[in-house]
């Protein structure tokens, strides 16, 4: 079972917002949303948009929104 795990990531490597859920598809759609809404500014300043999967929701940052779909 992977989970997907959509972070954004300020300059200082600061987690600024998670989310984690089980449909790779909704993942991706997060995931596109979020590198299109980062700005030129945002992005020369270091913000990135990662998603990654893990195995266990014990891996996912406990600040994540963890959605059960």
């Amino acid at each position: 079972m992977a989970i997907w795990v959509n972070e954004q990531i300020d300059p200082s490597g600061i987690v600024y917002s998670c989310i984690a859920c089980q449909d790779e598809i909704a993942a991706k759609d997060c995931h596109k949303n979020w590198q299109d809404s980062l700005t030129e500014t945002q992005k020369q300043a270091g913000w990135i948009a990662r998603l990654r999967t893990v195995e266990s929701w014990d891996e996912v940052p406990v600040n994540a929104l963890k959605l059960n779909y």
